[in-house]
């Protein structure tokens, strides 16, 4: 087992590489602990945005430290995703420490990279570095006109061009374009406008004339979400679902429980693909502000008939419920997921809380209004939802906006998951008593 500072045991770590292949002995430690220590229920979490392992155990550390109390005759056991994923340092996370960069951009005029955002940067982007050393000149010099932010566009749509990132092979079946094959000008004073509208601390609009060139460092990060979007799936999909497969096998008595942040939502339901046939050993997935389309479990898209979710057949292989949490306090997808997806191919223009309604529901994220164009989805206020309601099987939207509240510009309350209600909603999913 690993971490012996974790708040719970028996607790395990599976790592994965941006391929999906697992570390061999912590998944073979994994399988051939899990019965002789008696674990009845296995609750399998995934981080979203992160930047190291120390993030990751911080982050499962303080999640998991109410479940013995709240279970307390539960025979649990926990196991904490690891995969190569990034953020910007300067984004601020509820109840963490500050970061020394999230401190310097509220002081900073410019939105240049801290050299930390650089640093995952670079390990976001291997052999990469000229283009990304040209893109933070650019942040810092600010080129006058429209040929300085076209370039910048150009150097960010190179970074993925070669990207290498294996993804699955279906990954735009969520019918989502990518903002990088459109005009990269308009596509920087957009992203400028939405944050001018959101305000310094993701509530409180702003008055001054928005300059592109702050939506410029947004545009990056989208560039980075993409490919972690990606990537989440194809751990997922490649590496945990086989994994989920093998401890079927030898411990067919676990019953496991998957939840995700973020990204790390996208990660555990592309595992529900990659589960091998007949394997029904999940009961139950809790997505907590899962970052990808609120279609992806659809039959039939609303706006393509004739097309399918991504995970269409995903929320058949749970054998209990499939519940998503949202908030509307949720700026990342609130304001510029929807805003990402649709500038490839969209000339409208919006700004802040004004662009979902402006959209429209074709791309929206679970995490901000929950599974669409699913029948028979139940929806739930979180009171309601630990109040004895939720049902035992099917998709069940929980609103969790009375917990998931704060955050700062440019995410709001993305990452402000570490609750304990939060925690009796994974264990209640799970029927765990």
């Amino acid at each position: 087992m690993a971490d012996a500072g974790m708040s719970v045991t028996p607790y395990w770590e599976l790592t994965f590489d941006a391929d999906g292949d697992v570390d061999g002995p912590e998944r073979d430690r994994l399988v051939a602990q899990v019965t002789e220590h008696g674990v009845r229920d296995l609750i399998v979490f995934s981080h979203g945005w992160n930047n190291d392992r120390s993030g990751a155990t911080a982050l499962y550390r303080r999640f998991f430290a109410p479940v013995p109390k709240l279970a307390p005759r539960a025979r649990l056991g926990y196991v904490g995703v690891i995969w190569p994923s990034m953020r910007f340092s300067d984004e601020p996370i509820p109840d963490f420490p500050r970061s020394v960069a999230a401190v310097e951009a509220e002081a900073a005029p410019r939105p240049a990279l801290d050299k930390d955002s650089r640093r995952a940067l670079l390990e976001a982007f291997p052999g990469r570095a000229p283009v990304l050393d040209q893109l933070a000149r650019m942040l810092d010099e600010r080129p006058d006109g429209t040929r300085g932010l076209a370039e910048f566009g150009g150097l960010v749509r190179l970074l993925l061009d070669t990207d290498g990132d294996p993804g699955p092979a279906d990954t735009d079946e969520e019918g989502e374009p990518v903002v990088f094959d459109g005009d990269p000008v308009t596509a920087c004073e957009q992203f400028a406008e939405a944050l001018a509208a959101l305000g310094p601390e993701g509530g409180a609009p702003g008055f001054s004339l928005p300059d592109p060139w702050d939506g410029a460092k947004e545009l990056l990060r989208q560039a980075t979400y993409y490919r972690m979007k990606r990537r989440a799936g194809t751990v997922g999909e490649r590496g945990l679902g086989p994994v989920l497969g093998q401890l079927a096998g030898a411990a067919p008595g676990v019953r496991v429980h998957l939840a995700g942040h973020s990204f790390g939502g996208r990660l555990v339901a592309f595992a529900l693909r990659g589960l091998p046939a007949g394997v029904t050993t999940v009961k139950s997935v809790t997505l907590l502000q899962g970052a990808f389309s609120h279609y992806a479990f659809a039959d039939r898209l609303p706006h393509a008939p004739d097309r399918s979710g991504a995970l269409k057949d995903g929320r058949r292989r749970v054998d209990g419920p499939l519940v998503c949490c949202y908030s509307h306090f949720d700026a990342a997808l609130g304001t510029f997921y929807p805003l990402a997806s649709r500038l490839a191919g969209d000339d409208r223009a919006c700004a802040g809380s004004e662009i979902a309604a402006v959209l429209g529901p074709r791309w929206g994220a679970m995490g901000h209004d929950g599974v669409q164009a699913v029948p028979d989805t139940a929806r739930l206020d979180l009171a309601a939802a630990l109040g004895g309601s939720l049902p035992a099987s099917g998709c069940v939207n929980v609103d969790a906006a009375a917990v998931v509240r704060r955050g700062g510009a440019p995410t709001g309350a993305h990452s402000d998951i570490v609750h304990p209600e939060l925690a009796r909603l994974v264990l209640a999913a799970g029927g765990i008593a």
